[in-house]
């Protein structure tokens, strides 16, 4: 088997894996698998970054390293924008004024 078959056996089953534990998670532990993935999302950024950096003019390098830091920094982007949503929910909201109502009696 060649390296570029195991490789694609190795994605393909850590895929599937993936798609099965994500989706057995219960919701109150997103946040968390959420924070690890971007954690994991931004090393993947600087390894992608370094593959740029080491491309010497190869297209298929810089083609992989491009797509992969697009696909890192969409996860990281989309990651704060969904942790940021979630944190609004729990903050409270400002006081509105309250108009005086009370009747004279």
């Amino acid at each position: 088997m060649s390296g570029l078959s195991q490789a694609l056996w190795v994605l393909l089953l850590g895929s599937l894996l993936g798609f099965e534990l994500i989706g057995k998670v219960p919701p109150t532990l997103h946040t968390p698998l959420m924070s690890g993935a971007n954690a994991i999302s931004g090393i993947t950024v600087l390894a992608s970054l370094t593959l740029i950096l080491q491309a010497e003019g190869n297209t298929a390098l810089l083609l992989l390293g491009s797509a992969s830091l697009a696909f890192a920094l969409f996860n990281v982007v989309g990651g704060f924008l969904v942790t940021d949503r979630m944190l609004a929910m729990f903050s409270r909201k400002p006081a509105s004024p309250k108009s005086d109502s009370r009747r004279d009696s």
